[in-house]
């Protein structure tokens, strides 16, 4: 072994410590990518759910990534702001609004998807080893 090896045995070991690490590794790329679009990643996570959830709600979107209802309505109060998104009254529940991206919010999370498809590399997987890798995060995550 070269003489900075670092061990990282026991560490190695830890779902934790193998997610952090990559995480460090992959979205710092993600990031740079979006924020060429003047986006961070949330904002587009936000998009995407939007995108792929017609009619989903603020609390159904916070609950979903984790964010909590007032950050989740000062990040929605930005998106909006920037011709993003919209808010409607629930056709079905006329308390509560459901989210729709604007033509400009589709458009720009068209533009931010490719870049993020692009960014999310991962070279010394196999595609099959990354659809695997995927698949055991996910079921981590998703009851």
């Amino acid at each position: 072994m070269p003489a900075d090896h670092i061990d990282q045995g026991t560490l190695t070991q830890s779902v934790g410590y193998c997610c952090l690490q990559a995480y460090l590794e992959i979205v710092p790329n993600i990031k740079k990518q979006l924020g060429k679009l003047q986006l961070r990643p949330v904002e587009y996570t936000v998009l995407s759910l939007i995108n792929s959830n017609p009619n989903i709600n603020q609390k159904r979107l916070g609950q979903t990534i984790r964010v909590s209802p007032p950050n989740m309505a000062t990040l929605l109060d930005k998106i909006q702001a920037d011709g993003l998104i919209e808010r409607r009254r629930n056709p079905n529940d006329r308390r509560s609004q459901i989210l729709a991206l604007t033509p400009k919010g589709h458009q720009l999370y068209l533009k931010a998807e490719a870049v993020a498809t692009r960014a999310d590399i991962t070279p010394t997987l196999t595609d099959d080893e990354r659809q695997q890798l995927l698949s055991l995060l996910t079921k981590i995550f998703q009851n």
